[in-house]
C-alpha cells in the first residue's frame, strides 16, 4: 500500500460512498470508466479500500477518525498537510496494522482476479483479404476497448462457423472484459476442450479466471492446472 498525501476529503468521501453504494449511479459510471483508465486513480481507490476493510475493530476505527478528521475542510480542493509528528504516528499505526491484517489472510477471489485479469491483446489487423475483413475488422474495435461491437460482428460470424476456434476464444475473453462470464464460459470451454487449438495455454487461463470470479475455486484451480504457463501458475499460487 502507497502512502498518498493528497487525499482531499472531497475524495476520501466520494470513495467511501463509491464502496457504501450510495453513489448517485450518473457518478458511478463515471467513478468506474475513470478506475478503467487511470491507473494512478486506481491505485489510490484500492489502497483507501484496503484501509477501509482492514480497519476492523472499534480502536483502529477511532484512530482513523482523528486522521480523518485531520484532512482539511471546507475549501473541497484543499489537500492533506504535512501531520503533526504525532498525527503522523496514528497515520503510521494505522497502515502497519492494516498491513499486518493483510499479510495474514488469503488475498479474495476477487483481489485475485483483479491483479491478474488483463484482456488479450489481440491479433494484429492487417485487412488484406476481404475474406476475413469483418473478423479484423472487429479486432479494430477489440482493441480500442470496444468489447460490445466486437463481440456483436463476431457472434455473426460464428453462428457460421461454430467451429472456430479463434473466434471462440475472443468472443470468451471480449465477454470476459465486459464482465459477463456467464456468455464467456462456453466460448473459452469451447477452446480449452480443443488441445491442439494454438489458443489453448491463453484459454486456460482466461477461463480459469473465469470461474474464480463466479467463485467456484475447485473449476477455477482444475482449469488452471492444465497449462502449466507461468501466468497459471502465478494464479493458482494466489489461490493457495
Amino acid at each position: 500500500m502507497k502512502e498518498h498525501n493528497n487525499i482531499s476529503q472531497e475524495f476520501l468521501e466520494t470513495v467511501e460512498h463509491y464502496y457504501n453504494n450510495t453513489m448517485p449511479v450518473e457518478d458511478r459510471i463515471i467513478f468506474e470508466s475513470k478506475l478503467q483508465n487511470d491507473s494512478e486513480f486506481k491505485t489510490k481507490v484500492e489502497d483507501l479500500k484496503l484501509l477501509f476493510n482492514g480497519i476492523e475493530n472499534q480502536s483502529l476505527k477511532e484512530q482513523l477518525d482523528l486522521f480523518h478528521n485531520d484532512i482539511p475542510k471546507g475549501n473541497k480542493s484543499s489537500k492533506v498537510r504535512f501531520l503533526s509528528f504525532a498525527k503522523m504516528g496514528i497515520a503510521a499505526a494505522i497502515i502497519i496494522a492494516v498491513g499486518l491484517f493483510w499479510m495474514n489472510q488469503n488475498p479474495s477471489n476477487e483481489q485475485v482476479y483483479a491483479k491478474n485479469f488483463t484482456p488479450d491483446p489481440g491479433l494484429p489487423t492487417t485487412m488484406s483479404t476481404t475474406s476475413n475483413y469483418t473478423f479484423f475488422d472487429a479486432m479494430v474495435n477489440y482493441k480500442q476497448g470496444d468489447y460490445k461491437t466486437a463481440i456483436a460482428k463476431w457472434t455473426a460470424l460464428e453462428q457460421k462457423s461454430s467451429d472456430n476456434d479463434t473466434l471462440q476464444y475472443f468472443l470468451g475473453v471480449a465477454h470476459l472484459a465486459e464482465n459477463n462470464t456467464q456468455k464467456a464460459i462456453p466460448y473459452l470451454n469451447k477452446t480449452v476442450n480443443n488441445t491442439k487449438s494454438v489458443f489453448f495455454e491463453d484459454a486456460t487461463f482466461y477461463l480459469g479466471l473465469a470461474y474464480l470470479k463466479e467463485d467456484n475455486i475447485r473449476l477455477a484451480k482444475e482449469t488452471l492446472a492444465k497449462s502449466k504457463s507461468e501466468k497459471n501458475k502465478t494464479v493458482l499460487d494466489a489461490l493457495k
